[in-house]
């Protein structure tokens, strides 16, 4: 049986989908390329829906069954063995949900992440003060403080791709309760992140909006969620949205259309960056 991985990656999930073409242009089923493996047809749709590590024996059998030249099965297997090279957020494993782990790899490689925050500031943009208040007070918070720091050292890691020398276009709308809603009764932890949030806006990678109460309301009231956009043709654009215990990943072309469709009519109804960085001067004098 194929050895299941915590943590899918990037690789993993491209190449993934890159075998199930190559296995319906031959016109294989699932059960057809389980024979020629003879293993469970289970193994191969874990291999193309990245449930599984790449195994290279088995790629190597398939993609000779499907037809693939020589060539390119030997530079589809080197980067089976790049994509199956752990994350840097494996070491994190202990704290990191397995439904979460997929998502740190999307934002790594994405070349842009827009999303829509209705409660918190996006963890990609918190201060550590910050990150600590939002996790002591969630359900983490039950397996004590040193649960919680590992969590927080987690966070300020993802936010190392924000300070690479490319990095991701970082495009967020948050409504106004995130301003309003103090994490902690310090001050400080607010005047701290939105001190942050003004440095970020400065960056040209990064913009921020606010959607104003006095707007009313829009249609991403739902729940919170982001996009990614790929550099890879092979992968298409994914949504991510959360819920208390788990998470959906999203690609299929409706489903993410309908989300991008959201976020342009939210785009035109928030405001501008330059009265974002007003709301941000004039909340941060609030605390």
């Amino acid at each position: 049986m194929s050895e299941r991985r915590a943590a899918p990656t990037v690789g993993q999930v491209v190449l993934g989908k890159r075998l199930q073409e190559l296995r319906e242009a031959a016109g294989l089923s699932r059960e057809e390329a389980a024979k020629v493996l003879r293993v469970a047809p289970a193994t191969v749709r874990r291999m193309e829906t990245a449930d599984v590590a790449l195994k290279i024996p088995y790629v190597q059998i398939l993609l000779t069954a499907y037809g693939v030249a020589e060539d390119e099965v030997t530079a589809f297997v080197d980067l089976a063995e790049e994509a199956n090279r752990p994350g840097w957020w494996q070491r994190f494993h202990d704290v990191l949900p397995e439904w979460f782990s997929l998502y740190v790899s999307l934002e790594g490689a994405a070349r842009i992440i827009r999303s829509y925050e209705p409660h918190f500031v996006p963890g990609l943009l918190q201060t550590e003060g910050y990150a600590r208040a939002v996790l002591q007070a969630g359900t983490i918070a039950n397996a004590g403080p040193e649960a919680v720091e590992r969590h927080v050292s987690l966070r300020m890691e993802r936010q190392r791709l924000l300070d690479r020398p490319d990095p991701p276009h970082l495009w967020v709308i948050m409504d106004e309760t995130v301003l309003r809603r103090p994490v902690s009764l310090d001050g400080r932890v607010m005047r701290d992140q939105l001190d942050k949030l003004l440095e970020y806006a400065a960056r040209d990678r990064v913009t921020l909006q606010i959607a104003e109460f006095a707007d009313g309301p829009h249609p991403g009231t739902y729940a919170p969620f982001s996009l990614f956009r790929f550099a890879e043709p092979e992968l298409p654009d994914m949504v991510f949205t959360e819920y208390l215990t788990g998470a959906l990943y999203l690609d299929s072309r409706k489903e993410v259309s309908a989300h991008l469709e959201v976020l342009d009519h939210m785009t035109a109804g928030a405001g501008s960056a330059q009265r974002t960085e007003e709301l941000l001067r004039e909340y941060r004098g609030r605390y």
